[in-house]
């Protein structure tokens, strides 16, 4: 089992600012992890989130709902999204009616590389909590927010 103290050698005023800087390094983490894995693909763990947004959609949907519902919040969406159509893994179209708004959609292509797309090595990770622990960590987490 890891301490966090001891990994980046620090100690802390208290607790409650443990937790937060251990909050941030785990989610450091995690990214790491997750863009190791994606590199293969050639897209990033937000690229992957769009994607995954657009798949969940039952229709196109407009890159301001993307936005709202990435997991990483991002400033940049719509050069994320530029990326993804290059790639040809996303289509956007404009409204007829307010140019202002963009609609994406993810392609063929895209699902496919979904479906090739294998993240379960996320589990030898999460598998060392057990359920009632993920459950504990979740509502921990859903309080703080």
């Amino acid at each position: 089992m890891g301490d966090f103290a001891k990994e980046i050698n620090s100690s802390f005023q208290n607790q409650k600012i443990k937790a937060l800087l251990n909050i941030k390094y785990t989610a450091s983490w995690l990214d790491h992890i997750g863009n190791e894995m994606l590199k293969p693909y050639k897209i990033s763990e937000q690229q992957y989130n769009i994607l995954r947004i657009l798949k969940g959609a039952e229709n196109e949907i407009t890159v301001t709902e993307v936005k709202e519902r990435m997991i990483q919040k991002s400033p940049n969406t719509t050069r994320l999204m530029d990326k993804l159509c290059e790639k040809k893994l996303i289509d956007r179209n404009r409204c007829e009616s307010d140019r202002r708004v963009v609609f994406a959609q993810i392609n063929k292509k895209g699902l496919d590389l979904l479906e090739t797309i294998n993240m379960s090595d996320f589990d030898k990770y999460m598998n060392r909590l057990t359920k009632s622990e993920a459950t504990l960590l979740n509502e921990l987490l859903d309080k703080l927010r």
